[in-house]
């Protein structure tokens, strides 16, 4: 049985989905976004977010992550203030933590939040705060296993969601199997049910709305599968959306852009060993074609 397909995504499709013009002015004319990523094992989801995020053309930056990394984030990242939290046992954000995250978020554009973050047991209260926050929010990986259905949507925009097979069976509480067999129809129940744009990344990756329109990406390099690669991918969204794209036009743009850089280091590296913090510095070229 073939799998069902999307309009296909490319530069000819996404003539009709304007990004914003840039614009002349400070930092704050460009957007401000915060990305809540890193754990004490995987601190550079941080950088590797927040650099894909300045390089698809944010203006300001914030980042918050947990107290045992953020000093070393902020000199690896010195565009971005960043703000250390309270840290629990199981490697993830405190309650108090949270609350203080849902105030940083009433403060910016947009936030992104999940890479690198660890599995904890205030995933689903941070995930539902952020939604609640007047930013526009992108949300993945440990976030999106703990995501709750939306019961009514009174949100000015819908949430993005990046997840995997695994993510999204968790979103759906279904077998990995069944995601396979059926990614946008089941990505679409995603986005219905969280009220959400959702893309389901894979080789073949889709992006769905929840009135059911879906478009197919099959660009992309084999090098793009590698560690790391997926929170580019979530910083160039959060960045496109600082610069005021609605939640569609960016997740769209990201996707073609993220397969693109990975095509042109395909060709200076080779179709892999290259890494993902290499992705972001392709960027700025890639949006001004």
């Amino acid at each position: 049985m073939r799998q069902a397909r999307g309009k296909p995504l490319n530069r000819s499709t996404l003539k009709g989905f304007a990004l914003p013009p840039v614009v002349d002015g400070d930092k704050e004319t460009k957007g401000r976004i915060l990305v809540v990523a890193g754990s004490r094992e995987v601190a550079g989801a941080a950088l590797l977010t927040a650099t894909a995020a300045m390089r698809a053309g944010a203006g300001k930056l914030r980042m918050a992550t947990v107290d045992s990394v953020a000093v070393p984030t902020s000199l690896a990242m010195p565009e971005a203030m960043v703000v250390g939290l309270a840290e629990a046992r199981d490697g993830g954000f405190t309650r108090r933590a949270v609350r203080q995250l849902r105030e940083q978020a009433d403060s910016v554009d947009v936030v992104v939040a999940g890479p690198g973050m660890a599995v904890a047991q205030t995933c689903a209260a941070l995930a539902e705060a952020l939604i609640e926050s007047s930013a526009a929010v992108v949300l993945d990986a440990a976030l999106l296993h703990s995501l709750k259905a939306v019961e009514s949507d009174r949100r000015r925009l819908p949430p993005i969601l990046l997840p995997h097979s695994g993510e999204l069976a968790s979103l759906l509480e279904c077998e990995e199997e069944e995601i396979e067999a059926d990614p946008i129809g089941c990505g679409v129940r995603a986005a219905q049910r969280h009220a959400a744009i959702v893309l389901v990344k894979g080789v073949t990756s889709h992006v769905v709305t929840p009135d059911g329109k879906a478009w197919t990406y099959e660009g992309g390099a084999p090098g793009l599968g590698v560690s790391g690669s997926g929170d580019t991918l979530a910083g160039i969204v959060g960045g496109l959306l600082a610069r005021g794209a609605d939640p569609l036009t960016a997740l769209l743009w990201s996707v073609l852009l993220h397969g693109e850089a990975g095509e042109v280091l395909s060709r200076k590296v080779g179709p892999i060993g290259f890494l993902a913090r290499e992705i972001p510095d392709e960027i700025p070229e890639l949006l001004a074609r």
